[in-house]
Formats: C-alpha cells, sequence, structure tokens
C-alpha cells in the first residue's frame, strides 16, 4: 500500500496515475471539502484528513509501506504567509514523525528547484544547498526549511528521499495551475504580454515517474533535482499557438514597466481575486540563473524528460477535450 499527500494536485494525481500503472494499491490523504475531479476515476483509496493533525497521520499511514508527500501550499502572493509555514514545514514533520511511528519502508518527499539557494553561479545541481533564509520568498524558505526537516528525519533513522522538480507544466492540470492557467491564456486569439526571460519547464509526467523512480532506485537521504529543458517564455508561447495554428501578437513589455505592475500586484489580487501577469516573485524567477541540471537523476534513477514541444502539444491538446467534456455536460 502507497500513500499519497496532496494527490488531488496536479503532480499528485498524475503521480497516482503512474503508481496505478505500475500495480500499487494507492490511499490517497485528501481535504475535506477539497475538489477531487482530478482523482473521481482513478481506482483509489480515499482518506479523508490533514497533515495539521497527527492522529488522522497515523490512521492513514496504517499498512502503509511507501509515502509519497506531496501535500503543500504554494503561492506567491501575500496573506498565506503563516499557512504556508503551517502546512510546508510542520505538515511535513508531522508527516516524517508518523512515517517513523508506522514504520514505513521508505519515504519520497517533493521539494522544488526553488528550495535551493538562488545565490548561486554556474550550472545549478544538487551541489547547491537548501537556503531556509531565501529572501526570493516564503514558499522557498519553507520548502527549504522542510527539505532540511527531512535530512534530519534520515539522520534519525527515516529512509527518504528528495525530489526537485522545476517549473512543472503538463496534461492532466484540473485545478488550474498558474503554468496552466498561463497556457490557456496562450490559446486564446488576442495580443498577449510578455517579458523577455526563460526557465527550466519540465513535463509533469516526467516529474512523476521520476518520483516513482526516486522510491524505486534513489538512495536514502539523497536530493535529485527532476529537471526538463530551459526554454525562453516566448518560445513556449509559440510551441503553444503552433499546436493551435495560429499566431497572435506579443508586447515585450519593459522589465522596469513590469517591475511597477509587480509593485502593486498585492492590491490587484485583493481586488480581483486573480493572480496579476506580474509579481515581483516571478519577475526574480524567470530572471534567475535556469541553468539546471538533471544528470544525476539521469545517470542514478535513469530518469529522462521528453521534449518541451511534446508537453505543449499534450497539454493543449487535454485543454482542449477537457473543455469541450464542460461544454457538453453544461
Amino acid at each position: 500500500m502507497v500513500l499519497v499527500t496532496g494527490a488531488a494536485g496536479h503532480i499528485g494525481n498524475v503521480l497516482v496515475r503512474e503508481l496505478l500503472a505500475h500495480e500499487y494499491k494507492v490511499r490517497v490523504l485528501i481535504l475535506p471539502g477539497e475538489d477531487i475531479s482530478a482523482l473521481e476515476e482513478l481506482d483509489v483509496e480515499m482518506f479523508y484528513g490533514n497533515v495539521l493533525e497527527s492522529a488522522t497521520l497515523d490512521t492513514a499511514m496504517h499498512g502503509v509501506e511507501y509515502v509519497f508527500h506531496l501535500a503543500g501550499i504554494i503561492s506567491i502572493m501575500p496573506g498565506k504567509g503563516d499557512l504556508m509555514r503551517r502546512v510546508n514545514v510542520e505538515g511535513t514533520k508531522n508527516v516524517l514523525q508518523a512515517a517513523r511511528r508506522a514504520g514505513v519502508k521508505r519515504l519520497v518527499y517533493t521539494s522544488s528547484i526553488h528550495a535551493l539557494s538562488r545565490n548561486w553561479e554556474g550550472t545549478i545541481s544538487e551541489k547547491v544547498p537548501f537556503d531556509a533564509d531565501n529572501c526570493a520568498g516564503e514558499y522557498d524558505r519553507t520548502k527549504a526549511q522542510a527539505s532540511l526537516a527531512v535530512l534530519h528525519a534520515v539522520e534519525e533513522g527515516l529512509d527518504a528521499v528528495i525530489v526537485c522538480p522545476t517549473g512543472v507544466i503538463g496534461p492532466f492540470d484540473y485545478c488550474g495551475s498558474e503554468m496552466g492557467e498561463m497556457v490557456r491564456e496562450w490559446m486564446q486569439r488576442k495580443m498577449h504580454m510578455l517579458i523577455e526571460g526563460a526557465y527550466d519547464f519540465v513535463d509533469v509526467r516526467d516529474v512523476a515517474r521520476g518520483h516513482w523512480l526516486a522510491c524505486e532506485r534513489g538512495r536514502k537521504g539523497n536530493t535529485y533535482i527532476l529537471s526538463g529543458h530551459q526554454i525562453q517564455l516566448f518560445q513556449l508561447k509559440e510551441f503553444v499557438q503552433k499546436v493551435i495554428d495560429f499566431n497572435t501578437p506579443t508586447w515585450f513589455v519593459p522589465i522596469w514597466m513590469a517591475k511597477i505592475g509587480a509593485s502593486i500586484s498585492p492590491l490587484y489580487y485583493r481586488l480581483t481575486r486573480r493572480t496579476p501577469k506580474f509579481t515581483k516573485y516571478m519577475l526574480k524567477t524567470i530572471k534567475s540563473n535556469s541553468v539546471i541540471s538533471n544528470a544525476k537523476a539521469c545517470r542514478e534513477l535513469e530518469y529522462k524528460a521528453r521534449p518541451v514541444i511534446k508537453t505543449i502539444t499534450d497539454t493543449v491538446k487535454w485543454m482542449q477535450r477537457r473543455q469541450a467534456f464542460k461544454r457538453s455536460n453544461d
């Protein structure tokens, strides 16, 4: 039996599909009231609970051999710092303690490339340390602190490995990730605003397979970067529009103007409850070092990342099918 926390999310539901394909029995930890549309047709055991409640974790892990801990809060907007810290850090510590009590064989923790220090020149690899004081944002800090907690649990005897995905994109994005919403935006016939920048983007299916490989082949206490390919944002837009066979104009916003927009993004979010196009965190990310190596994962896990154009093609087609399905059921 395998337990997956955060199973209703983008990586989570694709990981569940990967595990089921390998004939694992899967139990998923779901928050009461959470949108579970991504899991509705999957043969899984639903368990309702919360990583902040130790008692429910003990019950959820009964009879479990492997734990994949993905549950967490991802937010680049202000106002969720306290909840993010409690879920990402304290929640992870609760999961680690429950895993030790349950005697699980292995725990795989989903960290993030953003948990690693941003003050690194040259290629980013597993040599880069987790930065618990990262100035880029609370998300980066909490993921780093949780990762360090996992490494501490390993020192105390728990068998665990850490995986660090880069910018995740791909099909089965039921809840609408930030990158998924950007793809949907580019699928519309209108002018689009972009800034010049690049990042490393990876297919969610490769990330899910990387989780399984880390569980099967990873070395205890090791970290594995699950990256894809570095690509310019405008190239991603071109790929999206190549699939749907049209091309819209692009307005490249000067960085100084984008920074002005980012400075008022918290107010925009509070008024509209929509994530603005430009945030300080986003600007820092696409202007940061995105030369990232997955050589260790390829070497030790036999991990592979498919071409970006394949990812974009499958993502766009999945979104089109899902939209058609929604229209037919309205």
